[in-house]
């Protein structure tokens, strides 16, 4: 199979944003199919328990992964700015030493984390009636951190250098295995939130073993044994990238824990809506993330090869798109939204069930609006971090954490549930308060460092 590197420093930014973003994002869709079948059969076959059970550590899951996944695309700046630069030894080097790090640093969270599995759902006031559900399917997924890790290192290795088919592949394999395992699991075999939450681990092992091929197939990544030595200069950068990086997305995560905890207050009828409209997330937020992707990669080979015209020009463009989807997936969302939520409900009960569709709808009504506000942030925060700037990001994932926490115990004393639901819109506009100047103040930073070269 031939090499599916992409040089995005020649060409309309326009035509390769797309080319490049269009594939993750299919494969984005069908991340985000396997882990709505997750939510729907578990609704369906075991009920709204279930399903409550599976969405009261979401942020706790979403903490810990993100971790990783914050490593490895921090991990990634340099193999993109090497690629951009034509330097094929440095692309090879920094890329081993991104991996080696990323899978050292997996085995040792994932040796901390499983311990703290119970204590920190109790810290998050879990219902009894779902606590032990909770913590079986949050430890299966935690066995799969190494996993997890390894997959976003080597789909972040591709798409530095213009690779986003691959990538999208490892998806589409990894989302029919999950789906046909949870299949197999929780109706045939009867494994519960536990089988579900093995499906996902071992279809993502499946997309982590095709990413692992592919990467050792590409002509520019043909690895010695030279460029597998410890390299200090790189293992400090690295740090200094994906820190900061991995540090944002843990803040966030702190932040939506908090609003979990006081969801979960709200009972299992309550968290199973928030559950539901939760799992439609994914979809509201697909295009953004991988406008983000290939705005990075994009930017992280411009500033490689000098070009901070197309930088500018690029960013311009990612916006535009940006403004243009999010009003289009939330307005989707909003005139469909119903409908889908109530896929993932099932209960004995038709009142139970009516009672969870009416929270899951009000909130994804909430996160829809102000839709367009999300798809700025990931544009403005990828073009800082592909540019070598994670302190801005780092800095708007605090704000979003100081605004979510104060929302959430502040609001719903005088607005009731709306208060918990504006939490994300007010953190979103938070962040963009701090990444829309500071991606200006970075771009005239790099220009006068340029004229004085």
């Amino acid at each position: 199979m031939a090499s599916a590197s992409k040089d995005l420093t020649q060409g309309r930014p326009a035509k390769l944003l797309l080319t490049f973003a269009l594939p993750m994002m299919v494969g984005s869709a069908f991340q985000q199919m396997y882990t709505m079948v997750d939510a729907a059969i578990i609704g369906r076959f075991m009920g709204v328990q279930a399903l409550a059970a599976v969405g009261a550590g979401d942020w706790f899951q979403w903490l810990v992964l993100s971790l990783m996944i914050g490593c490895a695309q921090g991990f990634a700046i340099i193999p993109s700015q090497r690629f951009g630069a034509r330097d094929r030894e440095g692309l090879r080097k920094s890329a081993a030493t991104a991996i080696v790090m990323t899978v050292v640093l997996a085995v040792l969270l994932t040796g901390m984390i499983l311990p703290a599995v119970r204590p920190v759902l109790r810290l998050m006031d879990t219902d009894t009636a779902i606590f032990e559900q909770s913590a079986a399917y949050v430890s299966v997924l935690f066995c799969g951190i190494v996993i997890v890790a390894s997959y976003n290192m080597l789909a972040s290795l591709l798409r530095a250098i213009g690779n986003s088919r691959d990538p999208l592949i490892a998806m589409v394999i990894g989302a029919c295995v999950n789906i046909g395992l949870d299949l197999l699991f929780v109706p045939v075999l009867h494994w519960g939130v536990a089988g579900a939450a093995a499906a996902t681990v071992l279809g993502q092992g499946c997309a982590c073993l095709y990413t692992l091929l592919r990467v050792l197939r590409e002509p520019v990544l043909k690895f010695t044994a030279g460029d597998w030595k410890p390299d200090r200069n790189l293992i400090g950068q690295n740090f200094r990238l994906g820190v900061p990086m991995a540090l944002q997305n843990a803040v966030i995560g702190v932040g939506g824990m908090a609003v979990q905890q006081v969801v979960n207050g709200f009972g299992y009828v309550f968290v199973a809506g928030f559950t539901a409209a939760n799992k439609l997330w994914g979809l509201m937020e697909l295009a953004a993330i991988n406008y983000g992707y290939a705005i990075s990669s994009y930017t992280g080979q411009n500033l490689g090869a000098g070009r901070f015209d197309r930088i500018r020009s690029g960013v311009r463009t990612g916006a535009v798109l940006g403004l243009i989807t999010g009003a289009a997936v939330g307005g989707v969302m909003i005139l469909t939204g119903r409908f889908l939520v109530g896929l993932f409900l099932a209960s004995e009960d038709p009142a139970v069930v009516q009672s969870a569709v009416n929270v899951a709808y009000e909130y994804l009504v909430v996160m829809c609006a102000p839709l367009i506000v999300l798809y700025l942030l990931y544009v403005y925060r990828s073009a800082l971090q592909g540019s070598g700037d994670t302190a801005a990001p780092f800095l708007s994932a605090l704000l979003e954490l100081i605004v979510r926490i104060t929302v959430v115990h502040t609001l719903p004393a005088v607005l009731g549930q709306m208060g918990i639901f504006l939490a994300e819109p007010l953190a979103w506009l938070s962040a963009d308060v701090i990444l829309v100047p500071a991606y200006f103040l970075r771009m005239r930073h790099l220009r006068k460092q340029k004229r004085l070269a």
